[in-house]
């Protein structure tokens, strides 16, 4: 089954977006953080900016919060020093097309994308990212039928511990700095209608502390070991879930209140429920963050390569 797939996929893509062959694609979310997932087992599209924002466009496109292309280690150049741990690499892109580093979400729906084509079975793999290899569990599926759980171990979290200010028209509330390989600023409030529409990112400062921008989470309690957070991801907007962003939330709270794993010895799990679902993060006394929650695979298809190459 895996070969036939990979020949298909490949014979589907000679040349870049703008050949004459329909471009593969899958649709794909987790806990509704939604992408649109591009098969290029050789490496041979060449995915503008423009293209990525095209394709995410939730009217005149297909819709997502980002692409995920799905790309051999071997056949990436970001990933070839990879390929001996990760036979796959996730090119991930935010929907206006900038690059982005990690994408938990992504990566759970990138490993249920693996199985879905044959490329991987329920049980333990590995996935190449731009943060590195990231080691992901795919449960089994239920007696109900339902797809199992995916969990990835999402790596430790830095915490540089300069002070941060996040403010939204004339709010303003200090944030916890949290780097998951991509930049946090989480913002403890009162309520979750105090970020406002989100429709533009928050102003965080100071701007040096986060010199590419940087994502946003604000967060209220909910009960003990348990929150609840919105956010703004840079360069998508606010989306429905942020797979790091919970991490960096979980982490950020423990640290609050007293039960750093690596102070406490003690294993801390957090219930993290964000706008599309729930996600369930913890931390071991030795700093490794796991990820656990739903992935779905919603939708297939080809895309008009005349559409995506044509006038914007």
């Amino acid at each position: 089954m895996r070969a036939a797939y990979d020949r298909d996929v490949t014979e589907a893509h000679h040349g870049t977006p703008d050949s004459s062959s329909p471009l593969p694609f899958l649709k794909g979310h987790g806990t509704e953080n939604d992408f649109v997932i591009v098969p290029d087992p050789d490496g041979l599209l060449d995915l503008s900016a423009s293209d990525v924002a095209r394709l995410c466009d939730r009217r005149a496109g297909i819709g997502g919060d980002g692409v995920l292309r799905v790309v051999r280690s071997t056949a990436h150049p970001e990933a070839a020093a990879l390929a001996a741990e990760a036979e796959w690499f996730m090119d991930y892109r935010n929907s206006d097309g900038s690059i982005a580093e990690m994408c938990g979400n992504g990566v759970r729906v990138f490993a249920r994308y693996l199985q879905h084509a044959g490329l991987a079975e329920a049980g333990d793999l590995a996935v190449a990212t731009r943060a590195g290899v990231r080691q992901v569990h795919i449960a089994k599926e239920g007696d109900d039928g339902e797809p199992g759980a995916v969990t990835v171990r999402m790596g430790r979290a830095e915490l540089p511990g300069d002070p941060v200010v996040v403010a939204v028209g004339d709010r303003s509330w200090p944030a916890v700095h949290v780097s998951m390989g991509n930049p946090h600023a989480v913002a403890f409030v009162d309520g979750l209608g105090e970020a406002g529409d989100l429709l533009r990112a928050p102003a965080v400062s100071p701007r040096s502390a986060y010199p590419d921008g940087t994502n946003v989470e604000f967060v209220v309690d909910r009960g003990p070991l348990h929150v609840a957070l919105r956010v703004h991801e840079r360069g998508s907007g606010e989306t429905r879930s942020c797979g790091t962003g919970a991490c960096a939330v979980m982490v950020a709270a423990a640290r609050r209140d007293g039960l750093d794993p690596a102070v406490t010895g003690r294993r801390v799990t957090y219930t993290v429920d964000v706008p599309g679902g729930r996600l369930v993060i913890a931390e071991d006394t030795d700093g490794m963050i796991e990820m656990t929650g739903p992935a779905v695979i919603v939708a297939e298809g080809t895309i008009d390569p005349h559409w995506l190459s044509g006038p914007r």
